[in-house]
């Protein structure tokens, strides 16, 4: 075998070598999987009772360190709280987790977040328009039309935009997806600094409220074309003000 054949072999098997060993999980890793199947398999929800962290270490022969690491990140998940003299209680909180690490992302906001969101939201609330009006009830007009109200009578930009975001909440639920309002509550505070940075309070008790009224009555009507035309003309409101001065054309 030549020298370069001998470098070529020697440098597949230290691939191969590190790939399996990259493929093979943790222990920490492996430990996790294991509590999560400890879940499932037993059936338990919130509230009950892991095992102790002495049960732990026996059941799956792991060490102290690996039990403990593992309980940390089941706990930065949302899936456990523990608790002193009360061990491991399983808890849901992955929402707020969800919520807490989508909030770092909040404070600067770009023109080119302002587009990645607002083209996230037209997907959502102008590309849904058939589900939307096939499954809209009257309940939910005059819930729409409640929030422009409240919004219309707002005294606080704070107030406004809460009042803005819970009407497009309100019409996103209408199809009756939780997937799709729980990415909209986890990015609820990087859609509420847009709304905040693009307007005034003037802008959120006029404008942008008739907006949300031709919006309505849109769907009250019945009409696709001016719905999708209405709300796609909103979601670009106030887009120059994250416009950078040398991406403004001259």
């Amino acid at each position: 075998m030549s020298d370069a054949s001998r470098i070529a072999t020697a440098a597949g098997n230290a691939l191969n070598a590190s790939i399996v060993r990259n493929s093979i999980p943790s222990a920490v890793d492996a430990m996790v999987i294991n509590i999560r199947a400890l879940i499932s398999d037993g059936k338990l929800g919130v509230g009950d009772s892991l095992p102790t962290e002495r049960e732990l270490c026996e059941r799956f022969r792991a060490s102290r360190n690996t039990v403990r690491e593992a309980m940390r990140i089941m706990k930065a998940y949302g899936i456990v709280s523990v608790r002193p003299k009360v061990g491991a209680i399983i808890i849901d909180d992955r929402m707020e987790r969800a919520l807490d690490l989508f909030s770092f992302n909040t404070l600067d906001i770009s023109l080119r977040t302002f587009n990645d969101i607002q083209g996230f939201r037209k997907l959502i609330e102008v590309g849904s328009v058939d589900a939307i009006f096939d499954q809209m009830r009257p309940d939910d007009i005059a819930e729409m039309r409640s929030l422009n109200a409240h919004m219309r009578a707002a005294t606080s930009i704070v107030e406004a935009s809460e009042m803005d975001f819970r009407f497009h909440l309100r019409l996103v639920s209408i199809l009756d997806n939780r997937a799709v309002t729980d990415v909209y509550r986890i990015m609820k505070p990087v859609i509420i600094r847009i709304m905040e940075r693009a307007k005034g309070l003037r802008d959120f008790t006029g404008s942008t409220c008739d907006e949300h009224t031709a919006v309505v009555d849109a769907l009250e009507m019945r009409d696709r074309i001016r719905y999708q035309y209405a709300l796609q003309s909103h979601l670009q409101m106030g887009i120059t003000t994250f416009e950078d001065p040398e991406e403004r054309p001259a």
